[in-house]
C-alpha cells in the first residue's frame, strides 16, 4: 500500500480512524479488532509489525510492545468502501490480553485450517507414534508417492465403488496432499489462494 492508497482511505468517516480486523494468516482465524490512524498504518507498513491507535490513551500502540506478543504483518487490504482494513498477520504469542489465541474465543478457523494447523504442529513437534510424524520423517519423495497412491485409489473408487468409498479415499488423498504441501514449506491456504486467484473474474478490457 503506497501513500496514494493511504490517502484514498475513508479517514473522515470515523474521525481519522479506520477499524482494522486482524486475521491469522496461517488459518484465517479472526484474532482481534483495533483502530488505525494514518500514523499507525504508516508505522505498520514500515516496521512489518501491526500498530494501532489507542483511543483511550490517544496515542500509537504497537501490539506487543510490553508483552512481546507482537503481530507480524503479512498483508493488508481494504474493503470495497475503503473504510475498513483487513490485516493478515502471524501472531507471536497470544493476541488477547487474557492470554488467549484470539479476542474472540469461539471464532471458527474452519476445519481445513484447523487440520492444516495440526499438520503444521506435527511437523514441528514430531510426537512419537504419530502417523503424520512417520510421514514427515519418511521424506518428501515418500510423501509424494503416497499422494500418487491415494490419487489412484480415489480414481478407482470413483468408477468402481460406492459414494462412501469415494469419500473415504478422497479424504485420504486430501490429507496426504496437505502433508506434502507442508513438507515443501507450503500450507493449505497457499493452495486456496491459487484457486481463488483462478476463480476471480478478469477485469473487462
Amino acid at each position: 500500500m503506497n501513500s496514494d492508497e493511504i490517502d484514498r482511505l475513508a479517514w473522515d468517516k470515523q474521525a481519522g480512524l479506520i477499524p482494522a480486523i486482524v486475521q491469522d494468516a496461517r488459518d484465517q482465524r479472526v484474532l482481534m479488532l483495533g483502530y488505525m490512524s494514518r500514523d499507525a498504518l504508516a508505522k505498520t507498513l514500515s516496521s512489518g509489525r501491526v500498530c494501532f491507535y489507542s483511543r483511550s490513551r490517544k496515542t500509537l500502540w504497537m501490539k506487543g510492545e510490553s508483552s512481546g506478543d507482537f503481530l507480524e504483518l503479512v498483508s493488508l487490504e481494504t474493503d470495497c468502501d475503503r473504510d475498513t482494513l483487513l490485516v493478515q498477520a502471524v501472531p507471536h504469542g497470544p493476541t488477547c490480553h487474557l492470554k488467549r489465541v484470539s479476542c474472540f474465543p469461539k471464532a471458527p478457523a474452519g476445519f481445513m485450517s484447523e487440520l492444516d494447523a495440526l499438520v503444521r504442529g506435527r511437523e514441528a513437534d514430531r510426537p512419537v507414534d504419530s502417523y503424520t510424524t512417520h510421514l514427515f520423517e519418511s521424506g518428501t519423495r515418500r510423501i509424494a508417492q503416497k499422494v500418487g497412491e491415494e490419487g489412484v485409489e480415489t480414481a478407482l473408487a470413483a468408477v468402481a465403488q460406492d459414494a462412501e468409498a469415494v469419500l473415504g479415499e478422497g479424504a485420504d488423498l486430501v490429507f496426504h496432499l496437505m502433508v506434502l504441501l507442508r513438507a515443501r514449506g507450503l500450507g493449505w491456504n497457499d493452495l486456496v489462494s491459487v484457486l481463488a486467484a483462478r476463480h476471480r473474474p478478469k477485469a473487462p478490457a
